[in-house]
């Protein structure tokens, strides 16, 4: 499960009328689907959810290779015409994701046991011009789908 944690990132996103229409449906998955000589041409504001990696938590006695967690690290880039609206849209960005991964549900949100948020700083890109920022998550992850 926890090498698709993204699509539940990509779900919790989708879910939310808000948060698609203030992107005008610019949520991407991974990057940008053009070639790299339009990519400044996309307009803002959009989000790209990327997966940056895992690592499995341990073993035990029972399965001496791999643990029942991994450690899925997600970033969701999230980028917008001035620092104004850079903030109100991570804002409900972050919320929106909160909201969809405590929610109580019997689906695949339930893979994520736990998680850690972080933030990057706030970048500014003078080609595009927009600015931007990296929402940084570290997900304990149940690898089994039997759990």
């Amino acid at each position: 499960m926890g090498l698709s944690t993204d699509s539940i990132f990509i779900a919790a996103l989708t879910s939310s009328a808000e948060v698609m229409q203030t992107i005008d449906g610019r949520l991407y998955s991974t990057a940008i689907p053009m070639p790299d000589e339009d990519a400044e041409n996309v307009p803002v504001p959009y989000i790209i959810v990327s997966f940056n990696g895992l690592n499995n938590e341990g073993t035990t006695k029972d399965d001496p290779f791999e643990g029942d967690t991994d450690v899925v690290q997600i970033g969701v880039e999230v980028a917008a015409v001035n620092r104004e609206q850079l903030a109100e849209l991570t804002q409900l960005v972050r919320s929106t994701i909160h909201e969809y991964l405590t929610e109580d549900v019997d689906d695949e949100r339930q893979t994520i046991d736990d998680y850690q948020f972080s933030a990057e700083a706030i970048q500014y890109d003078s080609l595009k011009p927009c600015y931007w920022q990296t929402l940084r998550y570290q997900c304990d992850v149940f690898n089994r789908t039997e759990l």
